[in-house]
Protein backbone atom coordinates (compact mmCIF):
# COMPACT_ATOMS: atom_id res chain seq x y z
CA UNK A 1 0.00 0.00 0.00
CA UNK A 2 1.47 3.08 -0.72
CA UNK A 3 0.19 6.63 0.78
CA UNK A 4 0.20 9.39 -1.62
CA UNK A 5 0.53 12.92 -0.55
CA UNK A 6 0.42 15.27 -3.79
CA UNK A 7 2.04 18.85 -3.40
CA UNK A 8 -0.47 21.44 -2.05
CA UNK A 9 -2.99 19.08 -1.93
CA UNK A 10 -4.72 18.96 1.17
CA UNK A 11 -6.42 15.21 0.35
CA UNK A 12 -5.10 12.20 1.89
CA UNK A 13 -4.84 9.47 -1.04
CA UNK A 14 -4.43 5.70 -0.18
CA UNK A 15 -3.48 3.83 -3.70
CA UNK A 16 -3.90 0.08 -2.81
CA UNK A 17 -2.80 -1.40 -5.74
CA UNK A 18 -4.74 -4.43 -6.59
CA UNK A 19 -7.03 -6.15 -4.13
CA UNK A 20 -9.83 -8.06 -3.36
CA UNK A 21 -13.39 -6.02 -3.63
CA UNK A 22 -14.53 -7.74 -0.57
CA UNK A 23 -11.16 -6.73 1.61
CA UNK A 24 -11.45 -2.84 -0.14
CA UNK A 25 -15.05 -2.93 0.78
CA UNK A 26 -14.18 -3.72 4.62
CA UNK A 27 -11.73 -1.05 4.39
CA UNK A 28 -14.10 1.53 3.14
CA UNK A 29 -16.65 0.76 5.85
CA UNK A 30 -14.01 1.52 8.33
CA UNK A 31 -12.64 4.54 6.94
CA UNK A 32 -16.32 5.93 6.97
CA UNK A 33 -16.66 5.28 10.51
CA UNK A 34 -13.53 6.99 11.22
CA UNK A 35 -14.38 10.02 9.03
CA UNK A 36 -18.31 10.12 11.00
CA UNK A 37 -16.00 9.95 14.19
CA UNK A 38 -13.84 12.78 12.72
CA UNK A 39 -10.73 10.40 13.43
CA UNK A 40 -9.57 11.01 9.79
CA UNK A 41 -10.09 13.81 7.28
CA UNK A 42 -10.75 13.05 4.00
CA UNK A 43 -9.77 10.31 1.79
CA UNK A 44 -9.47 9.16 -1.33
CA UNK A 45 -8.99 5.34 -2.03
CA UNK A 46 -7.29 3.86 -5.19
CA UNK A 47 -7.49 0.67 -6.43
CA UNK A 48 -7.73 -2.07 -9.47
CA UNK A 49 -9.96 -5.18 -8.28
CA UNK A 50 -9.56 -8.58 -8.88
CA UNK A 51 -12.81 -9.71 -11.61
CA UNK A 52 -16.05 -9.24 -9.64
CA UNK A 53 -19.46 -8.58 -10.17
CA UNK A 54 -21.25 -5.97 -7.81
CA UNK A 55 -25.04 -5.53 -7.17
CA UNK A 56 -26.42 -2.32 -5.44
CA UNK A 57 -29.32 -2.55 -3.12
CA UNK A 58 -32.06 -2.06 -5.92
CA UNK A 59 -30.11 -3.72 -8.40
CA UNK A 60 -32.73 -6.55 -10.64
CA UNK A 61 -30.96 -10.01 -10.44
CA UNK A 62 -31.88 -10.62 -13.25
CA UNK A 63 -29.42 -8.24 -14.72
CA UNK A 64 -26.80 -10.59 -13.84
CA UNK A 65 -26.95 -13.37 -17.26
CA UNK A 66 -26.90 -17.37 -17.16
CA UNK A 67 -24.13 -17.20 -19.30
CA UNK A 68 -21.55 -14.93 -17.46
CA UNK A 69 -18.05 -16.78 -16.63
CA UNK A 70 -19.19 -18.28 -13.08
CA UNK A 71 -15.54 -18.21 -11.99
CA UNK A 72 -15.87 -14.43 -10.92
CA UNK A 73 -17.83 -13.56 -7.52
CA UNK A 74 -20.43 -12.03 -7.06
CA UNK A 75 -21.19 -9.72 -4.35
CA UNK A 76 -24.46 -7.99 -2.87
CA UNK A 77 -23.71 -4.33 -1.49
CA UNK A 78 -25.47 -1.67 -0.09
CA UNK A 79 -24.36 1.35 -2.96
CA UNK A 80 -27.22 2.90 -4.79
CA UNK A 81 -27.45 1.98 -8.79
CA UNK A 82 -27.60 -1.87 -10.57
CA UNK A 83 -25.44 -4.18 -11.31
CA UNK A 84 -21.75 -3.26 -12.47
CA UNK A 85 -18.28 -5.22 -13.09
CA UNK A 86 -14.63 -4.20 -11.63
CA UNK A 87 -11.47 -5.78 -12.81
CA UNK A 88 -7.88 -5.37 -13.39
CA UNK A 89 -7.18 -2.41 -15.88
CA UNK A 90 -10.48 -0.81 -14.49
CA UNK A 91 -8.98 2.29 -12.04
CA UNK A 92 -11.64 2.53 -8.87
CA UNK A 93 -12.20 5.38 -7.04
CA UNK A 94 -13.95 5.80 -3.07
CA UNK A 95 -13.96 9.11 -1.89
CA UNK A 96 -14.57 9.18 1.55
CA UNK A 97 -15.83 12.80 1.84
CA UNK A 98 -17.51 14.58 4.79
CA UNK A 99 -20.51 16.31 2.96
CA UNK A 100 -21.11 18.62 5.50
CA UNK A 101 -17.74 20.82 4.66
CA UNK A 102 -18.58 20.93 0.88
CA UNK A 103 -22.78 20.38 -0.13
CA UNK A 104 -25.60 18.77 1.48
CA UNK A 105 -26.47 17.32 -1.70
CA UNK A 106 -26.48 13.51 -3.45
CA UNK A 107 -27.40 15.11 -6.94
CA UNK A 108 -24.24 17.75 -6.78
CA UNK A 109 -21.59 15.08 -5.34
CA UNK A 110 -22.84 12.64 -8.23
CA UNK A 111 -22.65 15.58 -11.12
CA UNK A 112 -19.03 16.55 -9.35
CA UNK A 113 -18.09 13.00 -9.86
CA UNK A 114 -19.07 12.62 -13.34
CA UNK A 115 -17.43 16.09 -13.79
CA UNK A 116 -14.12 14.30 -12.21
CA UNK A 117 -13.99 11.10 -14.51
CA UNK A 118 -14.86 13.84 -18.04
CA UNK A 119 -11.86 16.53 -17.01
CA UNK A 120 -9.85 13.36 -16.86
CA UNK A 121 -10.92 11.69 -20.59
CA UNK A 122 -10.38 15.10 -21.69
CA UNK A 123 -6.61 15.19 -20.68
CA UNK A 124 -6.37 12.23 -23.14
CA UNK A 125 -8.50 13.38 -26.27
CA UNK A 126 -11.57 11.49 -25.37
CA UNK A 127 -14.71 13.72 -25.23
CA UNK A 128 -16.74 12.40 -22.45
CA UNK A 129 -20.38 13.85 -21.72
CA UNK A 130 -23.71 12.69 -19.06
CA UNK A 131 -26.89 11.68 -20.73
CA UNK A 132 -29.79 12.80 -18.89
CA UNK A 133 -31.46 10.57 -17.28
CA UNK A 134 -28.45 8.26 -16.54
CA UNK A 135 -25.72 8.07 -14.22
CA UNK A 136 -22.21 7.69 -15.33
CA UNK A 137 -20.21 9.34 -18.27
CA UNK A 138 -20.38 8.25 -21.60
CA UNK A 139 -18.49 8.29 -24.79
CA UNK A 140 -21.32 8.36 -27.74
CA UNK A 141 -23.90 5.89 -26.32
CA UNK A 142 -21.33 3.81 -24.37
CA UNK A 143 -20.40 4.02 -21.12
CA UNK A 144 -17.14 4.77 -19.98
CA UNK A 145 -17.26 5.86 -16.25
CA UNK A 146 -19.82 4.14 -13.78
CA UNK A 147 -20.67 5.63 -9.86
CA UNK A 148 -22.47 4.11 -7.26
CA UNK A 149 -22.67 5.80 -3.37
CA UNK A 150 -23.87 5.73 0.06
CA UNK A 151 -23.66 8.24 2.67
CA UNK A 152 -23.92 8.26 6.20
CA UNK A 153 -24.21 11.11 7.98
CA UNK A 154 -23.25 13.02 5.07
CA UNK A 155 -19.64 10.65 4.80
CA UNK A 156 -19.42 9.42 1.59
CA UNK A 157 -18.49 6.19 0.30
CA UNK A 158 -18.34 3.45 -2.45
CA UNK A 159 -17.78 6.00 -5.47
CA UNK A 160 -16.35 5.61 -9.21
CA UNK A 161 -14.98 3.48 -11.58
CA UNK A 162 -13.11 4.52 -15.27
CA UNK A 163 -12.43 1.88 -17.81
CA UNK A 164 -8.78 2.55 -18.68
CA UNK A 165 -7.68 -1.19 -20.17
CA UNK A 166 -10.36 -3.74 -18.83
CA UNK A 167 -11.32 -6.96 -20.63
CA UNK A 168 -14.59 -5.33 -21.42
CA UNK A 169 -16.01 -9.61 -22.50
CA UNK A 170 -17.15 -9.49 -18.66
CA UNK A 171 -19.87 -7.11 -19.27
CA UNK A 172 -20.94 -9.72 -21.93
CA UNK A 173 -22.13 -11.84 -19.01
CA UNK A 174 -24.34 -8.86 -17.07
CA UNK A 175 -26.91 -6.13 -18.53
CA UNK A 176 -24.25 -3.24 -16.65
CA UNK A 177 -26.24 -0.63 -14.76
CA UNK A 178 -29.34 -1.92 -16.12
CA UNK A 179 -29.43 -0.07 -19.28
CA UNK A 180 -30.06 -2.55 -22.01
CA UNK A 181 -30.05 -0.21 -25.35
CA UNK A 182 -26.27 0.78 -24.08
CA UNK A 183 -22.80 -0.25 -24.38
CA UNK A 184 -19.53 -0.18 -22.71
CA UNK A 185 -16.05 1.03 -23.89
CA UNK A 186 -12.86 1.60 -22.50
CA UNK A 187 -9.60 4.42 -22.91
CA UNK A 188 -7.62 1.50 -24.66
CA UNK A 189 -10.22 0.74 -26.93
CA UNK A 190 -11.14 4.72 -27.61
CA UNK A 191 -7.29 5.51 -28.07
CA UNK A 192 -6.14 2.33 -29.98
CA UNK A 193 -3.24 2.00 -27.06
CA UNK A 194 -2.49 0.92 -23.88
CA UNK A 195 -2.52 3.52 -21.35
CA UNK A 196 -0.17 3.71 -18.31
CA UNK A 197 -2.68 3.02 -15.45
CA UNK A 198 -0.05 5.85 -13.10
CA UNK A 199 -0.68 8.56 -15.36
CA UNK A 200 -4.48 8.39 -14.85
CA UNK A 201 -4.38 7.85 -11.25
CA UNK A 202 -2.08 10.85 -11.36
CA UNK A 203 -4.71 12.92 -13.37
CA UNK A 204 -8.00 11.86 -10.95
CA UNK A 205 -6.19 13.18 -8.11
CA UNK A 206 -5.42 16.52 -9.84
CA UNK A 207 -8.83 16.70 -10.80
CA UNK A 208 -10.35 15.82 -7.36
CA UNK A 209 -8.25 18.25 -6.27
CA UNK A 210 -9.59 20.95 -8.42
CA UNK A 211 -12.79 20.13 -8.15
CA UNK A 212 -13.10 18.84 -4.30
CA UNK A 213 -10.46 21.00 -2.51
CA UNK A 214 -9.14 24.06 -4.53
CA UNK A 215 -12.52 24.77 -5.32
Amino acid sequence: MRMIEAEKVDVRVMDLGHRPYEEVWNIQKDMQIKRINNEIDDLLILVEHDPVYTLGKNADADHLLQSRDRSVNVVNIERGGDITFHGPGQLVGYPILDLTNYKKSVSWYMRALEQLTIEVLSEFGIMANRIEGLTGVWVGDEKIAAQGVRLSRWVTMHGFSLNVDPDLSFYDGIIPCGIFDRGVTSMQQLLGTAQKMEKVKSLVIDKFNQIFIRS
